[in-house]
């Protein structure tokens, strides 16, 4: 008996993923996911509960920066990069989750290499969503750049989800909030601007976390296997 083949979106696609590296992207999410549950499960808390909404949040930019990749509209490439730039600090702002092994939320029922394990595997999960988002929004608005345009193109986006994470982790916002609470945010980020030496802590950690978030880019960029790529 002859085999039928399957319809080719069913070949193709694989619920909202494509790509190998989107499939492992999926499954690595999966398993993050996966020690929350388990973690729930054994002590009967919902410590670390919020996490998964977290992963999800950073899935919305790699996502808007995939669609974008595959229209020809100009409309709705503009205002896709647009929503991109809200979401995108989402993606990099799981890293700052690593505070929570020291904050009160350790059980003594959880090893604490668990904890480890389970913020690790979100962290990672967010920055490589991160990485890959803003190559695709790179190949997409300077497909041909120098190493210099490049750079030009780079630091300015890092520095911007720098920003969005010290917003998110220390003045408690989200991107919601620029639309619901846009006064509130508005005036701390102006004071942030008019009183610079005041908030001379909040701006050397929006240095050094774009400096950072910045070589990691570059050198995922450089170093990273094709065997994931499609």
């Amino acid at each position: 008996m002859t085999n039928l083949p399957l319809p080719s979106p069913l070949r193709r696609r694989w619920l909202f993923v494509q790509t190998p590296a989107e499939k492992v992207l999926a499954l690595s999410s999966l398993f993050s996911c996966l020690l929350v549950a388990a973690r729930i499960f054994h002590t009967g808390k919902l410590t670390f509960a919020f996490m998964p909404w977290n992963l999800f949040l950073a899935w919305l930019p790699y996502l808007i920066s995939s669609g974008l990749t595959r229209t020809g509209s100009r409309f709705v490439r503009v205002t896709g990069l647009v929503i991109w730039l809200l979401f995108i600090p989402n993606s990099f702002y799981i890293l700052t989750d690593l505070y929570h092994l020291a904050d009160g939320h350790r059980n003594p029922r959880v090893p604490e290499w668990y904890d480890l394990v389970l913020i690790l595997s979100f962290a990672m999960n967010g920055l490589l969503l991160g990485i890959r988002s803003a190559q695709q929004v790179e190949k997409l608005l300077a497909p041909d750049a120098s190493f210099l345009g490049r750079w030009v193109f780079l630091y300015p986006i890092m520095w911007l989800n720098s920003l969005g994470v010290y917003i998110g982790r220390v003045l408690r916002y989200n991107s919601w909030d620029i639309v619901s609470n846009p006064i509130d945010l508005v005036g701390d980020m102006a004071r942030m601007i008019v009183h610079p030496l005041r908030f001379h802590d909040a701006w050397s950690m929006i240095f050094c976390y774009s400096i950072l978030l910045t070589i990691m880019y570059s050198l995922y960029g450089k170093y990273h296997q094709p065997v994931l790529e499609s």
